[in-house]
C-alpha cells in the first residue's frame, strides 16, 4: 500500500443466513455497492462486521471469496485483526498477507484489563517479531469502549518510532474529539482515521486522512464528500445520533435490511440480537429523513 491519502473505508457489516453462517454472496454484493457509492475500500472483520465472533476458518473462507470474486485486494480490501493470543493474531495477519490485503486494523489485546503502555507495546512487538519482517500497513485501533484499552499518545509515538515500516496509521474510535485532534497534531505523519463520523470533518480539516466507519454501510456517498472536502454535513451528525440511540451493530444492519428489502440482513450472531421491528422502523424513518436533506 502506498502512503497516499487513506480515504474512506467501510467497516462492513456481515450478513448471516438462517443458521448464522456468513452469507458470502450478500456480503460481496454489499461490498460492491459500497465501493460503487464512493468508498475507497472495505474493511472486513471489524467491530461493525462482528469480526470478534469469527473463527480462523471463517476468516479464511471470506478472504478467499473476495479474492475469487475479482476484488483488487491491495487497493480495495483491508481486514481487522481481533485476537488476544499472539498465535491467533499471527494467523489472522498471515491470511491477509497471503491475499495481499490493503491494510490491517489491529485491535489491542482486549481481555486483560488495566495493562500498562509497556505491556501493550510488548504485545505489539511480539506480534511483529513473530511475523518475521512481513508486517506492514498496520492501523492501530483505539476503541476503549470495547477493548477497555486506551492507546496513549506516548504509546503511539513509541510504536511508530520503533516500527516505522509497519505502523501506517491510527483509527480513533474513542469519540473524544480533543484526543483525535491531539492525534493529528502530534502524529500527523500517520494516517489518522476516525470511527465516529460526527468528528470526521473537523479531523479532515486538521490533516486527518479519512475514516474506517460503520455509517459508510448506509451513507458512503455522503461520507465520500465529507472526506474529500472536510465540510461539515449536519445530516451525518443527525444520522449518527439516531443510530447511537440503539445498539449500533444491529442498528446499522436494520437500516441495510430496510434499504435492501431483505429482512435477513437484520440477523445477528449470538449473543447480539436484532432490533425490534418497531425500533427498526423508527430508526429507518429518521435516517431516511436526514439522508433526504
Amino acid at each position: 500500500m502506498s502512503h497516499d491519502r487513506f480515504g474512506l473505508s467501510v467497516a462492513i457489516s456481515t450478513p448471516f443466513d438462517a443458521r448464522a453462517r456468513i452469507d458470502l454472496v450478500k456480503l460481496i454484493a454489499h461490498a460492491r455497492r459500497c465501493l460503487k457509492e464512493g468508498a475507497d475500500s472495505i474493511t472486513l472483520f471489524g467491530t461493525t462486521g462482528e469480526g470478534f465472533a469469527f473463527s480462523i476458518a471463517e476468516r479464511a473462507d471470506t478472504i478467499t471469496a473476495f479474492k475469487d470474486a475479482g476484488f483488487d485486494m491491495r487497493r480495495q480490501v483491508g481486514i481487522a485483526i481481533m485476537a488476544t493470543s499472539i498465535g491467533d493474531a499471527v494467523t489472522q495477519f498471515e491470511q491477509g498477507l497471503a491475499a495481499d490485503c490493503r491494510h490491517f486494523l489491529l485491535t489491542p489485546p482486549f481481555y486483560t484489563k488495566g495493562p500498562t503502555d509497556d505491556g501493550i507495546f510488548d504485545w505489539h512487538a511480539a506480534l511483529f517479531a513473530a511475523l518475521r519482517g512481513k508486517a506492514r500497513d498496520v492501523i492501530v485501533y483505539n476503541l476503549p469502549s470495547q477493548t477497555a484499552i486506551a492507546l496513549s499518545l506516548d504509546l503511539i509515538d513509541r510504536l511508530k518510532s520503533t516500527f516505522p515500516a509497519v505502523i501506517r496509521g491510527v483509527k480513533d474510535s474513542s469519540s473524544n474529539l480533543a484526543f483525535s485532534q491531539s492525534l493529528v497534531s502530534r502524529h500527523g505523519d500517520l494516517a489518522i482515521l476516525i470511527g465516529d463520523e460526527r468528528h470526521l470533518a473537523d479531523i479532515v480539516r486538521r490533516g486527518g486522512q479519512g475514516a474506517i466507519c460503520g455509517v459508510a454501510n448506509i451513507a458512503a456517498a455522503r461520507l465520500r464528500r465529507l472526506v474529500d472536502t472536510g465540510q461539515d454535513d449536519p445530516a451525518i451528525t443527525s444520522i449518527v445520533d439516531a443510530v447511537c440511540r440503539y445498539p449500533v451493530l444491529p442498528a446499522i444492519k436494520a437500516i441495510i435490511a430496510q434499504d435492501s428489502s431483505d429482512p435477513a440482513w437484520s440477523g445477528m450472531r449470538a449473543p447480539l440480537l436484532p432490533l425490534s421491528t418497531a425500533d427498526a422502523a423508527a430508526l429507518y424513518q429518521r435516517v431516511r429523513l436526514h439522508l433526504a436533506v
